[in-house]
């Protein structure tokens, strides 16, 4: 990666770092689109996400059918939105599992790291895109009164479409 891909990617980690989930979208054999929400364990300095699955599991079915994936974060209390476009493959790395493996994931894998049903999905990022507001609703409600008055355009904060 050079210089502005890392910075890119380091934006981004600030950003999702405090958003505990994301939803995951997929694609389905007939082509809809299915989401549904994923815990991040990691995003590693090459541009690769991590999280935990069920191996036999749908989503797991629809990657190995179709390795596009979405992934949106949200904090609205902050007014940070990030949508993440990649490539995703199914694994079962033993190392990775046991460097990643938290006490909690018991709940969905009762063996523990030894569960059968235990893989990881990899996600290799290709494109980003951020909106990262001012977090404090009088700015924002200030600025777009501020907008409406003067006719100039209200400063919604940053947003910017990244490449890794």
């Amino acid at each position: 990666m050079n210089n502005e891909q890392n910075e890119n990617l380091e934006k981004l980690t600030d950003l999702i770092k405090d958003i505990d989930f994301a939803m995951m979208t997929t694609v389905d054999d007939d082509g809809s689109l299915r989401s549904r929400p994923m815990s991040t364990q990691e995003v590693s300095k090459d541009g690769v996400m991590w999280f935990f699955t069920g191996y036999e599991s749908a989503k797991s079915h629809e990657i190995k059918n179709d390795s596009h994936i979405n992934l949106s974060y949200a904090k609205p209390s902050d007014n940070v939105y990030v949508s993440v476009s990649g490539r995703a493959t199914i694994s079962k790395d033993k190392a990775k599992i046991d460097e990643l493996w938290s006490p909690v994931l018991k709940a969905w894998f009762p063996e523990g790291k030894d569960d059968p049903n235990i893989g990881l999905i990899r996600v290799t990022i290709d494109k980003a895109e951020y909106w990262d507001s001012p977090s404090s609703a009088v700015v924002q409600l200030y600025g777009f009164v501020k907008a409406a008055i003067t006719g100039e355009r209200a400063d919604g904060g940053e947003n910017k479409k990244i490449n890794l």
